[in-house]
């Protein structure tokens, strides 16, 4: 069945009942603790101020004690040495001989060694994350990085795994499924006795995190009609998700305890198992399957609650795609078969990946901005109100590409700007680095939407996956671009600014959605620019289905 005539068959429904804000607002709620989850590690792996341990039975006088540290240099300012000590045997011998340091020893001169004992850590700010409690510093500094990237593994894997999932098992079976993996295994991070153990649910963690959201976000998608759908797409589900995310930072101020943090973040998710009786299955995702009695069965219902009448027979039997009811099995494969679809693919795959690694870079570096770690994430998530804001607003009365090329460019500039503001300027860099997140936010809000709407229902799940699949390459290397920082405090901002940048010219070459009906099956894409199809449609000669490996 075509857009138009579901829309059609449909329409009794009207646009916004009962039945509809229900929908809506269920799935939008469903989607806070994604909030939560994908920004928590901001707190709960932030390193804390630190230098090395001086055993507290280590017998030397406090004055050799305040010399023990070697000073270094860094970002202009003078501080004790993160991974180095002086010798401890030789400032024993020292203090036991009675020596003074700095005026009978050159302190300076002494010969240095590494963390022997440990760390101590500036209790200030945490009283401990995932760095303090298992030591992720110095020779393991590289752990931290890897922890967020581990998550983002996690996402990968169910970005490929959950689009497929639910193409063939359902929109809501899969999103009450991996709302409770992310719910469940957050719980069980809680009592992780090692970064290992504590990586390894990371991973589980992200595998949910990102299906429920794709999950929300399609069977809104499908459900909602065509100018509901916008607001939702662009602004519901990602408003709630900004929610969650502006909380995080107000929950971590009061707890300050990792473990803890995790436990208060994860609570909320079992709040969510009764959404099961109120939120439906996708009537389009059940006709597409040939089950038409249960997509009947949920719009009756839907009538029910929003006061109108049912005709007797909402589908009449030539109006449904005679493919339906034989059950054509669509996978990741679709999306490459054709050349059109192909090259529609590869270049959302582009953009969609180095649109993460700007948002997520962005995201996760508020920790080393000038100022409260918890005031810069605050700004760093209201900042994507206004922007998730102007991307309905874009999304609404102009052409997709040029919302999405303009937002795309907008962050790239602003981002290669920073690098021309002196440093004793830190808060105007601040400023300009949370206007690269809005151009960079709203992106991703318009990308989700614009994708949706060049894909078709049969694989349009598995598709949106695809696409946060391999945004997940960007999101998987976004820490390690942060981690350059410790070498050229410039070189990140290059990186992103530029590819940023390039991805906004990209988006032109995509096919242009605005004011076209969502198409159904692969024969109703738009096609990709400077591309045309062959006329000709032809029957498969095995199971007398119409080919759709159409040669552009």
């Amino acid at each position: 069945m075509t857009e138009t005539g579901y829309e059609d068959n449909t329409a009794f429904l009207g646009e916004w009942g009962p039945f509809q804000q229900m929908v809506f607002f269920l799935l939008c709620l469903s989607i806070i603790p994604n909030g939560f989850t994908g920004m928590s590690i901001v707190f709960i792996g932030d390193t804390p101020s630190h230098h090395c341990l001086i055993p507290a039975n280590a017998n030397i006088t406090g004055e050799w004690r305040n010399h023990s540290i070697p000073l270094e240099e860094e970002s202009g300012t003078v501080v004790l040495s993160k991974c180095a000590r002086y010798k401890l045997d030789v400032i024993k011998s020292f203090s036991e001989r009675g020596y003074v340091p700095g005026i009978d020893v050159n302190v300076s001169e002494i010969q240095h060694e590494t963390c022997l004992d440990g760390w101590e850590y500036d209790r200030g700010t945490y009283i401990s994350t995932i760095v303090s409690e298992w030591d992720l510093v110095c020779a393991d500094k590289w752990k931290n990085p890897l922890t967020s990237s581990v998550f983002f593994c996690g996402v990968l894997t169910g970005s490929f795994l959950s689009g497929q999932l639910s193409d063939r098992f359902g929109r809501k079976n899969v999103l009450f499924a991996t709302m409770g993996v992310q719910t469940v295994f957050t719980f069980f991070q809680v009592f992780s006795p090692s970064w290992v153990v504590f990586c390894a649910l990371f991973f589980v963690v992200g595998m949910g995190q990102i299906s429920n959201y794709v999950a929300a976000f399609v069977l809104g998608t499908e459900i909602l009609s065509p100018s509901k759908r916008i607001i939702y797409s662009t602004l519901g589900v990602c408003m709630f998700y900004t929610i969650g995310y502006t909380l995080l930072p107000a929950v971590a101020f009061f707890i300050r305890d990792w473990r803890m943090l995790m436990l208060a973040l994860t609570l909320p998710g079992f709040l969510y198992v009764p959404f099961w009786w109120f939120i439906p299955e996708s009537p389009r995702w059940l006709l597409s399957q040939g089950r038409v009695e249960e997509a009947e069965a949920i719009l009756r219902d839907a009538a029910r609650r929003n006061r109108v009448t049912a005709p007797e027979v909402i589908f009449r039997p030539e109006q449904l795609d005679p493919k339906a009811g034989k059950l054509v099995a669509h996978n990741i494969c679709d999306l490459v078969r054709s050349s059109n679809i192909r090259w529609v693919s590869i270049t959302l795959w582009l953009v969609w990946t180095i649109l993460s690694i700007g948002y997520f870079a962005l995201s996760l570096n508020t920790s080393n901005l000038a100022g409260s770690s918890y005031l810069n994430c605050f700004l760093s998530a209201a900042i994507e109100v206004p922007a998730y804001t102007m991307a309905w607003l874009m999304f609404r009365c102009c052409p997709r590409r040029l919302c999405l090329f303009s937002t795309l460019f907008l962050g790239g500039v602003v981002l290669l700007c920073i690098n021309l503001i002196p440093p004793n300027l830190s808060s105007v860099s601040t400023a300009l680095e949370m206007l690269g997140k809005f151009g960079v936010t709203a992106a991703f809000s318009i990308v989700y939407a614009y994708t949706a709407e060049l894909y078709p229902t049969v694989v349009r799940n598995t598709a949106i996956g695809a696409c946060s699949m391999a945004s997940r390459v960007g999101s998987i290397s976004a820490p390690y671009f942060i981690y350059l920082g410790g070498c050229s405090k410039s070189l990140p901002y290059i990186l992103m600014g530029s590819l940023t940048a390039l991805s906004g010219l990209l988006s032109l070459l995509l096919p242009e959605s605005y004011r076209v009906p969502l198409p159904d099956t692969i024969t109703h894409m738009q096609t990709f620019p400077g591309w045309k199809k062959r006329p000709v449609c032809k029957l498969s000669q095995t199971t007398g289905e119409e080919d759709v490996s159409d040669t552009l």
